[in-house]
């Protein structure tokens, strides 16, 4: 049945799940009173016909009667949590097939209440039940309007055999099948269900990661630009004062006077054009008319007119717009590993490679220069080591991670892999 999962222990009856809404409430009103509106058509046409006496008249009133009262106490009374219930079903099922032969054994009209027995035989359970009790209904409805299955069976047992068989296994099969697609209906559902939740799960704790990476990021950055005055403005400052008092202590010597002060200019357009690069680095400007591919690969050509040094860019994967923390991320590891390469590697050719994937994206630098023992002890803050620390802090904060593979004369490779997390998302 193309995959289709049978549940034998379960019953022929099309199971409807979740919540009150859509078609199961009409499903729970047709089960309900669907007998109740049989009977009453067959009752009004059972009396309508003409030729009969008052006393049959009476007799099809009364058994329509006991019929209806157990209809009335064996479903409509019946409380909800016992609706269900395997035993109450079977003998339910049980007084509506004898209430339904003795009224169809009256007049053939019945035929049409004896219906609901068929349907109410397939919610038995298990499956087998629901067979037996089909093919039960099936001998009653069929040979009770030519004398019932004794005599039926005793003169074509053929003819009713076959009969009977290929309406059970009609009913019985089309049940079956019904009840193990919507079952599959029903987990499929389930299943959408968790995966819309567990997505909405993970925007959440992407939007937690954003403010966690921001909050970690200003700190990071207030660190980087303590460190950055330190070094160089607060340096250069202290320079130009040092200079601008030498040159108070030689207004005698004309000559060291100009000297100083021409130092004192030097350093503080020196100061200045450091000043702006340290503004410019706050966001980088490539990606403000570009979208990161296109950044990458201009910064790429760039560092490659400078350096001397072949880059083979490419991109893979379906390429689209990020978190502009995510695209500037990646922006600054690139620099910052193109620089390591051009100060420390001696190579000939560097690839760039990044690769969009579902909810990933990886950005792979690979040189065949001299490399290094990614092993070996380094004195912070060696040569390079804050490069990579540094790459390794930004990746960090993104809850991503970064790989370096190194070996002496081999070449060196960085990976950095960061979550996908798309431009609309936010805190």
């Amino acid at each position: 049945m193309n995959g289709l999962k049978i549940d034998w222990r379960g019953s022929l009856w099309t199971p409807i799940g979740g919540e009150e809404t859509g078609w199961r409430p009409w499903h729970r009103r047709i089960e309900r009173y669907l007998p109740y509106a049989m009977l009453l058509v067959s009752t009004v046409a059972s009396l309508a016909k003409g030729g009969q006496s008052g006393d049959h008249r009476l007799g099809t009133l009364v058994l329509a009667g006991i019929a209806a009262g157990w209809l009335l106490v064996s479903i409509t009374m019946v409380p909800e949590k016992l609706r269900d219930n395997a035993v109450v079903i079977t003998v339910s099922f049980a007084g509506l097939l004898t209430t339904a032969s003795l009224l169809e054994s009256r007049d053939l009209v019945f035929l049409l209440f004896m219906i609901v027995a068929l349907l109410h035989a397939m919610r038995l359970r298990p499956v087998p039940l629901a067979f037996l009790a089909l093919a039960t209904t099936s001998v009653m409805l069929q040979t009770l309007p030519v004398g019932g299955p004794v005599k039926a069976f005793g003169t074509e047992p053929v003819l009713w055999g076959f009969i009977v068989v290929v309406q059970t296994l009609a009913i019985g099969g089309g049940g079956l099948l019904s009840a193990s697609v919507a079952r599959q209906n029903e987990e499929r559902r389930k299943t959408l269900d968790a995966l819309a939740a567990a997505q909405e799960e993970n925007a959440g704790l992407q939007r937690q990661l954003l403010a966690q990476a921001r909050e970690a990021g200003m700190l990071d950055e207030r660190q980087r630009l303590s460190q950055e005055i330190h070094d160089t403005l607060a340096q250069g400052f202290t320079g130009i004062i040092t200079q601008l008092e030498a040159a108070s202590e030689a207004r005698a010597n004309p000559g060291e006077w100009d000297r100083h002060l021409a130092n004192a200019k030097a350093l503080a357009r020196e100061n200045l054009t450091e000043a702006r690069r340290s503004v410019r680095a706050l966001h980088p400007e490539a990606l403000d008319s570009a979208t990161l591919p296109d950044a990458l690969r201009e910064v790429a050509r760039q560092w490659s007119e400078r350096t001397g040094v072949e880059v083979r860019f490419t991109t893979t994967g379906s390429a689209r717009e990020l978190h502009p923390e995510i695209e500037a991320t990646l922006l600054r590891i690139t620099q910052e590993a193109l620089a390591n390469v051009g100060k420390h590697a001696a190579a000939s050719i560097t690839g760039l490679t990044l690769s969009y994937m579902e909810d990933q994206v990886t950005l792979d630098v690979r040189d065949d220069g001299r490399g290094f023992d990614p092993d070996a002890p380094r004195c912070p803050p060696a040569e390079g080591g804050f490069g990579l620390r540094g790459m390794r802090q930004r990746v960090g904060r993104l809850a991503g991670t970064l790989h370096v593979e190194s070996e002496p004369g081999g070449g060196t490779a960085v990976s950095a892999n960061v979550p996908a997390i798309p431009v609309g998302v936010q805190e």
